[in-house]
């Protein structure tokens, strides 16, 4: 007489050792890419410090003590206070927040719009492509920080209409670089056969194509987070951003600036140097996703 084992009980002691498998790729993972380690715990940190910042501070970011106006940092103000008494540092915390949402909501906008052009174009070829790129080289022929500030002008200067013009000014890295890719892949063999029994072109392009340059699209994503970032505290810095008084980084340092005269450095420093982090983080992660990513350099590896 034989015993068999049950379906049920190996399934059971093969989970175990998937987890374990899966736990040693990651560490190895982390060992070969400390960067991306490095990169993800930083964006990782300003996610929490924007979502978590009520809890982390106990001051108003907006309403101030005037008795305690251009505080020097110390301990009860690490990075001192402006001129109506509010908490610099609060105020970072709560812009981190502002920063973050244009950077994902703008990017969201330029990422749908820009890689549904580059699909359409590269895939329909002929007059459709023609059309769509010479809108796509319109768009690119305005600098991208002038056309963000035109759109935001005509709009009106809201946080809002800022993060319109953001993702505008997206959009052409979006569906040139989509388009590239699709010129490329829509020759591949498993592209003829799927044309060969019957598939629709438009499930083409979503389940065939669009799954293949997925790693291109995630690390440009991240590049332009960043860049994000940087063109709203610069539209803020001239007032066509985040409105008074809410926090906001580039707002605050075109705020502050009118004190650094009389050395009252604390009130622009502590945006300045969180405006370097933010876009620090999201071009480090960039980069160590890109090498990850990457085939070639897994197998160098």
């Amino acid at each position: 007489m034989t015993l068999s084992a049950s379906p049920l009980e190996g399934t059971l002691v093969a989970r175990p050792v998937q987890l374990e498998v899966r736990r040693r790729l990651s560490t190895q993972t982390l060992r070969r890419h400390p960067r991306l380690a490095i990169g993800g715990s930083l964006v990782l940190l300003l996610l929490c410090v924007a979502v978590f910042a009520p809890v982390l501070t106990r001051y108003d970011p907006i309403v101030g003590d005037i008795t305690d106006a251009l505080q020097s940092p110390r301990a009860a103000h690490w990075l001192g206070t402006d001129d109506q008494g509010r908490d610099v540092l609060s105020r970072v915390m709560f812009g981190s927040s502002i920063s973050l949402s244009v950077g994902l909501i703008s990017v969201s906008i330029g990422l749908v719009v820009g890689v549904t052009i580059g699909l359409i174009a590269g895939y329909a070829g002929g007059v459709v492509d023609l059309l769509l790129m010479r809108l796509i080289d319109a768009l690119l022929a305005f600098p991208a920080l002038l056309l963000a500030i035109s759109i935001t002008a005509a709009l009106g200067p809201q946080i809002q209409n800022a993060m319109i013009a953001i993702g505008v000014v997206a959009i052409p890295v979006y569906a040139r670089l989509t388009r590239g890719q699709v010129l490329s892949l829509r020759e591949r063999e498993y592209i003829t056969a799927a044309r060969a029994i019957g598939v629709t072109p438009g499930r083409i392009a979503t389940r065939h194509i669009l799954p293949n340059m997925a790693n291109t699209l995630i690390v440009q994503a991240t590049l332009t987070t960043a860049f994000a970032i940087l063109q709203e505290a610069v539209l803020s810095f001239l007032g066509l951003g985040a409105q008074p008084p809410t926090p906001s980084w580039g707002q605050d340092i075109n705020y502050n600036q009118r004190y650094i005269t009389n050395l009252m450095w604390w009130g622009s420093i502590g945006p300045g140097v969180a405006i370097f982090l933010a876009v620090f983080a999201f071009n480090f992660l960039g980069d160590a996703l890109r090498d990850w990513l990457d085939p070639q350099f897994r197998r160098r590896a």
